[in-house]
């Protein structure tokens, strides 16, 4: 069957107005930095577009490591210091990064034995990871003490006994946080929404687990309770959900104050409420205010601490995408370009580009949304109802599903997808032997490899031919 004649059926949208509108770059969507020149190319950091793709090829990610850094500085200000903002690896990593959040004084959280190593390499400090993970292993959990992390969040009881071994062993006492799934639901994809009861994170308040799970690390040797963790989900853009967390889990922290050693209780004192802070992908989407949000949610959670009668503690947060996220773009290189018919009265056009789901799996994984822009040129056509799609052997592999674009984009063209620095890059694979871009840093008019191209070489040497 011609997966051709079976392509998804979606309402065309009208999201851009005009063609002089589509020459425009959303400033809100892209880097700060992002800026079209009077001839037509676009610039990122001080450098064009259409010069990296000369240099490096395509298809490339482009990060702009000023906006990075400042997005790292307006997190920490925020929320009241560096400390209290742990970095989430997973949104994106390398050690050139890991050295960017150790400078600007953030912590980082780790969610694999592999980014602490990472981190490790770069010499980041141990004693500002948080380490996450569903299934950690005995070898991961011996790194995570011997090298002295700051915390690691336990998900089930399992783990609890296996990290009181390791920390016995090793003759260290090991600070914990509980992860809780304290059943907040918010408006986001099921495969991102990470508070409900029916997942595989977690300790339920409701059923009591948590509470079980608090109690058993207050008892066992070799680790000290710090607090509890919780993450409702990814692309969230106000306080609400996370308040409602924080305050329910308020409620387990009250019960716990008045079970645990009183001892201990003045070690007992922070409250992670985890990441999932979102950002515009597309220009009808609105930034995030972190610093309205911050205030909010740190008010809130004071509020609920008072009325639950114990101490404010320490508000921790995990931002990954809200930082990597729109410090970078993608650039490819159009190749085909092709009519469809998609009824008797509708035409699409297919916009193939030299890359694909191998380095964006994310619209294929979770639906997300891309903006688009040529960046070669100021375009001059008229609109018309387009799909932006890789080189892949897949019917499924859409990067932009749904766009009007002007109809003079032709073969040669460099075009651009915005907000691509989180979970692209770290979520890529060598489907159809498609080689990993490179990662292009920019900044102030210069231009650097942090992470090369990846060559059918680096493939070949895998294999014990």
């Amino acid at each position: 069957m011609d997966p051709e004649t079976h392509l998804p059926q979606v309402p065309l949208r009208t999201r851009t107005a005009n063609t002089e509108e589509f020459n425009s770059i959303p400033g809100h969507v892209y880097p700060a930095s992002t800026a079209r020149r009077v001839d037509g190319a676009v610039e990122i950091g001080g450098v064009t577009l259409t010069d990296l793709a000369e240099e490096f090829g395509t298809p490339a990610f482009v990060l702009d490591e000023d906006e990075f850094r400042t997005r790292c500085r307006t997190m920490a200000e925020a929320f009241g210091g560096g400390e209290r903002v742990h970095y989430a690896s997973k949104a994106f990593l390398s050690r050139t990064v890991a050295r960017w959040i150790a400078e600007e004084g953030l912590s980082l959280d780790v969610a694999s034995q592999g980014e602490l190593e990472v981190a490790l390499a770069a010499d980041f400090p141990a004693e500002r990871i948080t380490v996450h993970g569903n299934n950690k292993s005995r070898a991961f959990l011996t790194l995570a003490v011997r090298s002295g992390v700051e915390l690691v969040v336990v998900d089930s009881l399992q783990e609890i006994e296996n990290l009181a071994e390791v920390a016995e062993e090793l003759d260290q006492t090991q600070d914990v946080l509980v992860r809780v799934t304290p059943g907040v639901h918010v408006d986001t994809h099921e495969f991102i929404a990470t508070s409900h009861e029916d997942q595989k994170f977690g300790f339920s308040l409701a059923s009591g687990a948590a509470e079980h799970a608090a109690l058993a690390c207050a008892a066992a040797e070799g680790i000290r309770l710090r607090g509890l963790h919780c993450h409702v989900g990814s692309q969230v853009f106000d306080a609400a959900g996370f308040a409602l967390a924080g305050e329910r889990m308020l409620g387990l922290w009250s019960r716990l104050l008045e079970m645990v050693d009183p001892s201990d209780a003045p070690t007992f004192d922070i409250l992670d409420l985890g990441g999932g802070y979102g950002i515009p992908y597309m220009p009808d989407q609105e930034a995030l205010d972190v610093s309205a949000v911050a205030s909010d949610l740190r008010a809130k959670v004071a509020e609920a601490a008072e009325e639950a009668g114990v101490p404010t503690p320490t508000l921790n947060v995990e931002p990954g995408r809200a930082i990597a996220g729109p410090s970078m773009v993608t650039i490819y290189r159009v190749g085909t370009v092709k009519d469809v018919e998609v009824s008797a009265t509708q035409a699409r056009r297919y916009i193939s580009v030299d890359g694909g789901m191998s380095d964006n799996i994310r619209p294929a994984l979770y639906q997300a949304e891309y903006d688009c822009r040529i960046v070669n040129r100021q375009v001059e056509g008229d609109l018309l109802p387009s799909r932006v799609v890789g080189s892949h052997c897949e019917s499924g592999d859409i990067l932009v599903n749904d766009a009007l674009i002007p109809d003079d984009v032709r073969p040669g063209d460099l075009l651009m997808l915005g907000a691509t620095g989180a979970y692209c890059y770290s979520m890529a694979s060598r489907y159809n032997m498609m080689a990993r871009p490179p990662v292009i840093v920019v900044s102030q008019g210069s231009a650097r490899v942090m992470m090369r191209r990846e060559t059918l070489s680096d493939i070949l040497a895998l294999e014990n031919f």
